[in-house]
């Protein structure tokens, strides 16, 4: 296979949160059990250009990660960096830009060589009206173009760290300048 057409690798890095949470019908709940994206997302779309090294790191609902879960997952993208391939970090949206601001506080002046790119959902991925296919594939066309940095990838935006949150009225995320 000639350069132009090689496989690009990209990792991908979950922690659980709505996006991967799947509904028990034993009991009726709807919970982080097993990382589901990849099979639910990854498997289902066309990247013959892509190498995907996936990762599951962290299983639970953002709310209740701690700033111990945040060490885990800088430790981690920090000992990816070395490889130099773009990262998406799937996470769950009411931390994401808690996460993401903690990592960017750590990995800032670290010579980032590629971007690294948060994203998830505000629906499960196995819901028929969920976002998760659209910012999974977004994050990952984004984590290839974007140069080196931290970002937020959704619903056809990117948003560049550190000043980005989420806006529950609107159900998505926003930038904001620090004096808001």
């Amino acid at each position: 296979m000639d350069k132009l057409n090689e496989k690009e690798k990209i990792i991908v890095v979950t922690t659980g949160g709505t996006i991967e949470k799947s509904y028990n019908e034993e009991d009726g709940t709807l919970q982080n059990r097993e990382s589901i994206v990849k099979r639910v997302v990854f498997d289902n779309l066309r990247l013959p250009y892509t190498y995907v090294s996936y990762h599951s790191i962290i299983g639970k609902d953002s709310l209740e990660m701690t700033d111990s879960d945040r060490e885990l997952l800088y430790m981690f993208l920090k000992n990816m960096l070395k490889n130099g391939d773009p990262i998406v970090v799937i996470h769950g949206t009411d931390t994401m830009s808690v996460s993401l601001k903690y990592c960017y506080d750590r990995l800032i002046n670290e010579g980032l060589s590629v971007a690294i790119v948060f994203t998830g959902a505000m629906k499960p991925v196995e819901f028929l009206d969920s976002d998760a296919v659209q910012n999974v594939t977004e994050a990952v066309t984004a984590a290839k173009l974007l140069r080196p940095g931290l970002y937020i990838s959704f619903h056809g935006r990117i948003f560049k760290a550190p000043n980005v949150r989420k806006n529950y009225q609107k159900g998505t995320f926003e930038a904001f300048n620090c004096t808001d």
